[in-house]
């Protein structure tokens, strides 16, 4: 069985050659706009989240000042060097 598709042939007016040049530019620039206006959509969308965040968080550091016993920079451990004589251990 074989497949046979329809050959798609070229308009030979040339006012529907130029019919259809258009027609594929407005459908080409209605795609670009439609493109630009979702990237910008997500950009808006994308920045308000982040200051959202960024204020949900401030709000809630800002919170618990009084109770602030440890500096959070500072990093506790308890540390043990180990030394063999004739060679570093590595872990």
């Amino acid at each position: 069985m074989r497949i046979v598709l329809p050959l798609m042939h070229r308009r030979r007016h040339p006012l529907a050659q130029a019919l259809s040049l258009v027609l594929g530019l407005i459908v080409i620039g209605v795609l670009m706009v439609f493109g630009l206006v979702m990237a910008g959509v997500l950009m808006v969308g994308g920045a308000m989240w982040l200051v959202w965040r960024q204020w949900k968080q401030h709000a809630r550091v800002a919170k618990p000042a009084a109770s602030k016993a440890r500096d959070p920079e500072v990093l506790e451990g308890e540390y043990v060097v180990i030394r063999h004589h004739s060679r570093p251990v590595a872990h």
